[in-house]
């Protein structure tokens, strides 16, 4: 609730960029604690919201639309990459296990984020663990989480399309078509992109 309450300010400039972010007041804001308004801010510092100064401050950095969608470009690019190396690599098991989870979720009577992140992160985490380069997946996890605040909670409508998305990728590694996953993964990125595209320029 913390993060969420606090990265709606920010992405709707409630926050000036240039603030500085301090525990104790944001916490009173929200009626919170303070440990929850910590997680929060690391999270935030995580994904690049805001950067910490000398003495620790933490001062809002400027939100790109841009930056983000220069994100996705590049985890599109990436992740073909990692699908195309990962396809003759990856056991039934891995795939077996992640059309689980995914299927899981889908059938919940109302998913909920943290469950629908883990299926994500299953599947992508699959495929950058199995491109078995190790420089590769970790860009790709990383660049995640940059893409992570755009979660089911802010996209609903992509719920139920991602995870069929998803699907289709895992029954192309199946077959071993190289191609077909390249495709797969860059067509479920884009989708990802425009969603959000569209969903900013709601803001």
């Amino acid at each position: 609730m913390a993060y969420d309450a606090l990265l709606d300010r920010l992405i709707r400039r409630e926050i000036p960029v240039g603030s500085v972010l301090q525990e104790r007041r944001l916490a009173e804001e929200l009626d919170i604690s303070r440990t929850p308004v910590r997680d929060a801010l690391n999270r935030l510092e995580s994904e690049g919201f805001v950067t910490r100064k000398p003495g620790r401050m933490l001062v809002v950095t400027e939100f790109s639309t841009r930056t983000l969608i220069e994100t996705l470009y590049v985890r599109q690019v990436l992740e073909a990459d990692a699908v195309m190396l990962a396809t003759d690599r990856i056991p039934q098991a891995a795939l077996d296990a992640s059309e689980a989870a995914i299927r899981a979720v889908m059938d919940m009577p109302v998913p909920d984020a943290e469950a629908d992140w883990a299926a994500d992160s299953l599947f992508h985490g699959m495929i950058a663990e199995h491109s078995d380069n190790a420089v590769l997946s970790k860009m790709i996890l990383d660049l995640r989480i940059k893409t992570h605040m755009f979660n089911l909670d802010r996209m609903p409508e992509r719920f139920e399309a991602g995870h069929r998305e998803h699907l289709a990728v895992i029954a192309a590694l199946r077959r071993r078509d190289r191609e077909a996953a390249r495709d797969g993964i860059r067509a479920h990125i884009e989708n990802v992109k425009q969603s959000i595209i569209d969903k900013l320029r709601r803001i």
